[in-house]
């Protein structure tokens, strides 16, 4: 039987409902699922979606974190695509599983008015509970072939956060919490520069250090284990002034990013299989403005740094990790340690929270590389400041350059876009060899091959929200994505939507401001798109638009989008004031993400988002120079401070009849443009080089 066309992807490739749901000896049911949970709650809401669907109370439901061992295989946690993935398909599995217990209920009583009430089944008289015929129904079938009405779930009510406890009271829940029997520490040391090789090494002082159990050197990977952690630490840096290096550094700087961006050697592609219409050029319009935009490479910035665990025992391998894929993780092992696959576990653990691709999957084959010369025993890893902001991969530096025509009376007839980056996903599995750090350091390993964009019909990496949602006859442009990376790229937030927006949203200001039309209207002119109309409309409202605002550095900005052009709508307007750096005063956010399954969840994610996007905008940047990077310690890389964080305030435009669209990525875009727009307000200056720093600002008013 064909499965419904409405089927989460997640459930037609993992498609038994054993696969996602147990019930367990202790009347709980535990909830399998692919994705990890990296502090944006997708537990919480995942919890609430089985709760609700089971018709049980959340305190009955565990999630297991995910692992190669019982859990789906749902690829990565990416791309705000857990609600819509796994949610529901736990929903849509949900459905189902309570169909085939009611009517198991039904048989035993020999009634059809059974019915579920507070989580039992009951004919008025009699009741029975999921475990009291857990043994009689089978879930070892596939949903696609279960067919029949589902009878509605009861509703639960909004579910905090069941993380945040721990988290806020200091209580072990961490990866770098966990302990072992007789568990040993890992320290790497890395290269002075990229490119750089061992010439020469003497690991006789290191071996003889207190508490060293092991000196691995292998190629140009280096690292030492010892009993405890301040023991690694010590081993560690004397092996580092042990090891005399060789090679040649990259003469690239990031003060000639741009330059570079623009003239590297590309791999090209259409941002569309073909223009929208073909009916609509430049000759037919009354002005045209171009120009260019770009935003340097960006880090994770995680506050906590990279961890993991390895064990060895005979040829098994056992892996703990804070992976955005359990399964993609497993893989990349097992292909850079020539393994087999089913011999190798990954377990997730909680660890440093981030939104992309940062270090936790290289992290775990240092891990791996270590525990092997210590058999039996847990390894673990923990990376360096220094290392996170050094070595992690980042967020690929970006350049747009477009062109829009447009009327007199302001219609845009052609929209040309052009950007130009490396590729925005290097992750584990999805490249021609490993993307795991260490494997390109190996004797026998090869280096991290440039990042690849994930292709067009999920999102787009370099493209992602290139194409305007606007109403324009025309659209046209080509995606150049760099054949090399001198700086490794990969995903983070949002990938290319950051930048996009930005470029879009402030070139749809400029078009405004020449027609000498209020941006809000001119956008409303532009659009026929309701849901994206009334989150406009709502932001408008919230914000007092048409109020504006007084003093010379004070200004005001919008910025739109809809996530992918696919995903959830947001509308944001920033007040900032423009002195001697840019102060964000206030957001006003309006967001509509389809059927809301929790509140509080959404505006976290909206929220986090708004304020990560605001760190990016007017601070972040990785420095680097001879193959170095710079910017490694808070000091040179510096991120928004909790006295910089402005007040925020968020309305969600609940569609409980509409599909749930993540929330995690689609403030990014709208923030950066509303703040590009609010400083374009406050000084009459654009600035079109990100960061909105004192020093491209200054770069920008001298041009």
């Amino acid at each position: 039987m064909n499965a419904p066309a409405n089927l989460s992807p997640s459930l037609t490739a993992n498609p038994l409902l054993s696969d996602w749901i147990r019930f367990t000896d202790d009347e709980a049911v535990e909830a399998l699922t692919g994705k990890s949970e990296l502090g944006q709650g997708i537990s919480t809401a995942l919890t609430l979606v089985v709760a609700r669907g089971l018709g049980l109370n959340p305190a009955q439901v565990r999630m297991v974190a995910p692992t190669t061992v019982i859990s789906p295989d749902e690829g990565f946690t990416a791309g705000s695509l857990s609600v819509q993935h796994s949610g529901s398909a736990l929903a849509q599995v949900c459905d189902r599983v309570r169909e085939l217990f009611l009517t198991e209920a039904r048989q035993h009583m020999g009634s059809d008015q059974v019915q579920l009430v507070n989580g039992e089944f009951t004919d008025g008289a009699r009741t029975l509970t999921y475990w009291d015929m857990a043994l009689n129904v089978d879930l070892d079938v596939a949903t696609a072939d279960l067919t029949g009405g589902v009878t509605p779930a009861s509703e639960t009510t909004d579910l905090p956060r069941i993380d945040l406890a721990d988290k806020i009271l200091g209580r072990p829940r961490y990866l770098q919490d966990l302990r072992f029997p007789s568990q040993s520490f890992g320290r790497v040391i890395r290269p002075p520069f990229r490119g750089a090789t061992i010439d020469q090494v003497d690991v006789a002082i290191t071996s003889a250090h207190l508490g060293v159990q092991s000196v691995v050197i292998d190629g140009s990977f280096a690292g030492v284990v010892a009993d405890s952690e301040i023991h690694a630490i010590e081993a560690a840096e004397i092996l580092a002034q042990a090891i005399t290096w060789t090679g040649t550094s990259d003469a690239l700087s990031h003060a000639d990013l741009v330059e570079f961006v623009v003239t590297a050697p590309t791999v090209d592609a259409p941002l569309m299989e073909k223009a929208t219409t073909d009916n609509a050029t430049a000759e037919n319009s009354d002005h045209t403005l171009s120009a260019r935009y770009s935003r340097p490479f960006i880090a994770h910035g995680s506050i906590g740094t990279s961890t993991a665990i390895a064990q060895w025992r005979g040829d098994e391998l056992t892996v703990w990790s804070h992976t955005q894929g359990v399964y993609p993780l497993r893989t990349d092992l097992a292909r850079a340690l020539n393994h087999d696959i089913e011999s190798i576990t990954v377990h997730h653990v909680e660890g440093a929270g981030c939104y992309g691709h940062n270090p936790a999957d290289d992290a775990a084959y240092d891990a791996v590389l270590l525990a092997r010369s210590v058999p039996g025993s847990p390894v673990l890893v923990s990376w360096t400041r220094e290392d996170e902001l050094g070595w992690g991969p980042f967020g690929p530096a970006m350049v747009v350059d477009l062109a829009a025509s447009f009327t007199a009376d302001g219609k845009i007839t052609s929209w040309d876009w052009n950007g130009y980056g490396n590729g925005h996903s290097s992750r584990p599995s999805t490249l021609s060899s490993p993307s795991l750090l260490a494997f390109g350091d190996q004797a026998d390993g090869i280096p991290i091959p440039p990042s690849n964009d994930p292709p067009l019909v999920t999102g787009g990496g370099t493209a992602r929200n290139g194409r305007p949602l606007y109403d324009i006859e025309t659209i046209t442009g080509s995606i150049h994505r760099l054949d090399v990376m001198p700086i490794r790229a990969s995903a983070l937030r949002s990938l290319g939507a950051h930048l996009n927006v930005f470029a879009l949203e402030s070139h749809i200001d400029d078009i405004a401001h020449q027609l000498d039309v209020d941006p809000l209207t001119y956008r409303l002119s532009q659009l026929s798109d309701p849901r994206g109309i009334a989150v406009l409309e709502k932001v408008a409202v919230m914000s007092d638009w048409g109020n504006r605002l007084s003093g010379e550095s004070a200004g005001r900005g919008l910025g739109f989008a809809r996530y992918k052009n696919s995903g959830a709508w947001c509308a944001v307007v920033a007040d900032i004031t423009a002195e001697e750096t840019v102060r964000v005063d206030r957001l006003w956010i309006a967001v509509d993400v389809g059927a809301v399954i929790t509140r509080d969840g959404v505006l976290n994610q909206i929220e986090g988002g708004a304020i990560q996007s605001v760190s990016w905008t007017l601070k972040e940047e990785v420095r680097f120079a001879d193959g170095r990077v710079t910017s490694s310690d808070w000091e040179t890389y510096p991120i928004i401070r909790f006295s910089e964080v402005p007040h925020i305030q968020i309305e969600i435009i609940d569609h409980p009849d509409q599909p749930s669209l993540g929330s995690g990525e689609c403030s990014m875009g709208p923030t950066a443009a509303a703040l590009g727009n609010a400083l374009f307000d406050a000084i009459g200056v654009r600035v079109r080089n990100l960061p909105l720093s004192p020093a491209n600002i200054v770069t920008a008013m001298d041009e």
